[in-house]
């Protein structure tokens, strides 16, 4: 799980521009400055690509922020509990190999709150209805952090739907004696501390504390985290239901995750038939942010060997 620091003010659902337009919200981009960060290979990389904008679908009635960019077989990308709102490298990256769908959770960036989403098993039955609605067969699903509990969680209730999955840095289970650290009892220095392993990412992301729909909006996404993650922080139910996947499956970890256990990634490839696990050099849990050329790379070769 990574904070809702990064996550932009809130807008009314009706207020999201269509696609190729930009309002002036976008423009002064609240929730943190557009700027470089270090990628593989020691590139420079962009945080956010402005390009992309959302635009809103609806799915079983609900309205959904989305922003999707891409030709080729469907991928649908699920984020963790923060970054929301922005079109990151990690993604532009994905997009050139595929439709990266990369919509907002209920209750997170722009997708306003439903008093019924109380769980990960209610995104998995909207996240159905998505693919329902959009008539795919199978999609693979990449999951980080928050979204990796929810995609794996996904794929046990419905794995004949899945086609490769790809859990990055995910949540969701409990390591013995080692417990995911508690983000709601730190402050903002020692939060980014623990995500980044390079601090001079830090600035890439960092929300604007002078922005007061920022400061809202963070703490309206903190009431979404609390409701999936807080007592327990894991389904105590999930170990016994990863049996289920069938899909291929690759769990990505960080070499120095300080916010979960490195043993988590193991313990998910453990328990799913078949997974392996690739870690990025040089990185904490916020992999997708300090290293997005070298995670999307290992995704993509995971994703092009069923091709």
């Amino acid at each position: 799980m990574q904070p809702v620091a990064w996550a932009r003010g809130r807008r009314n659902a009706s207020s999201i521009p269509a696609a190729g337009t930009r309002s002036r919200t976008e423009e002064r981009r609240p929730w943190g400055r557009r700027g470089t960060a270090r990628g593989g290979g020691g590139s420079m990389t962009s945080v956010a690509q402005s390009s992309v904008q959302a635009e809103m679908i609806e799915v079983a009635g609900t309205p959904v922020a989305l922003r999707r960019r891409g030709a080729g077989a469907p991928l649908l990308f699920l984020h963790g509990a923060g970054f929301t709102g922005l079109w990151t490298a990690f993604l532009e990256e994905l997009s050139s190999a595929a439709e990266v769908w990369a919509p907002d959770h209920i209750g997170f960036g722009a997708t306003p709150a439903q008093d019924w989403m109380t769980g990960v098993d209610d995104l998995v039955l909207h996240y159905e209805d998505l693919r329902r609605e959009q008539g795919w067969e199978r999609i693979d699903v990449v999951g980080y952090s928050l979204g990796g509990w929810i995609a794996a969680a996904y794929a046990t209730v419905y794995p004949e739907r899945v086609g490769r999955l790809v859990l990055i840095t995910p949540v969701g289970l409990r390591v013995p004696g080692k417990p995911i650290a508690d983000v709601m009892m730190m402050t903002p220095q020692r939060l980014y501390a623990t995500l980044f392993n390079d601090p001079t990412n830090i600035p890439q992301v960092a929300p604007d504390p002078s922005d007061l729909g920022v400061v809202v909006h963070i703490y309206e996404e903190m009431t979404t985290v609390a409701r999936l993650l807080w007592n327990p922080r894991h389904d105590p139910k999930l170990p016994r239901r990863l049996r289920r996947i069938t899909s291929p499956a690759l769990i990505v970890g960080a070499e120095d995750d300080r916010l979960v256990p490195n043993e988590m990634c193991d313990l998910y490839a453990s328990l799913i038939g078949g997974a392996r696990v690739e870690r990025v050099p040089g990185t904490g849990h916020a992999l997708i942010i300090e290293q997005p050329e070298r995670t999307a790379r290992l995704v993509l070769d995971f994703l092009g060997e069923g091709r």
